[in-house]
């Protein structure tokens, strides 16, 4: 044989062997004395007498964009485990985007682990017994100079002694203003849950 078979020449230009035999009763398919396909030579011809509305065209699979926020959720993920991300705009690999999503499936997954553990507490309640200990503990402080200013000013009268005498309520007026100042000092500090 010189050139192709029915079967042959079908799988090549991606056809049943039914539409083949339709084309070459046609006359559309260049056949050799044999009566085999001259494959080259068919494509042109089918080419040029194919109505092109008339061919299949293979589906293309409808795609949707992907949001831009999306793309830029798997970079982050794939730049917190240290793994190379494409700049947004710049397209993600598939294999990139499925190792993002496993990525975070392991995430999720410790973490919620760690909530059947108990090893997680709720972010709100935490946030609240933070500030309930930080107000009890400044009441305590602003409560402290009242209570110690008199056997402060009695320790020291009596260490010096020499009828040198430190008034209660002037220990109590400094110590008051020094624990205050200490006290606004921490109030500038903001703990950070994040």
């Amino acid at each position: 044989m010189e050139g192709l078979s029915e079967r042959q020449y079908a799988a090549r230009v991606g056809l049943s062997r039914g539409a083949i035999q339709k084309a070459k009763a046609a006359g559309r398919l260049v056949l050799h004395d044999d009566g085999s396909i001259d494959a080259m030579a068919s494509d042109a011809l089918r080419a040029e007498t194919t109505d092109p509305s008339k061919t299949r065209k293979p589906p293309q699979p409808k795609l949707r964009p992907v949001p831009e926020v999306a793309v830029t959720a798997v970079g982050d993920t794939l730049r917190e485990q240290g793994l190379s991300a494409l700049p947004v705009g710049g397209g993600t690999t598939f294999l990139q985007a499925k190792t993002a999503n496993e990525v975070l499936k392991a995430q999720e997954r410790r973490i919620r682990l760690q909530k059947l553990k108990s090893e997680l507490v709720d972010r709100a309640r935490a946030e609240t017994l933070m500030f309930r200990l930080a107000r009890e503990e400044r009441d305590v402080w602003v409560t402290w100079p009242a209570r110690v200013a008199a056997l402060m000013a009695s320790e020291l009268t009596a260490a010096v002694g020499d009828g040198f005498e430190v008034e209660a309520a002037q220990m109590q007026k400094v110590l008051e203003a020094h624990v205050r100042a200490q006290l606004e000092s921490l109030a500038e500090i903001r703990p950070g849950l994040g």
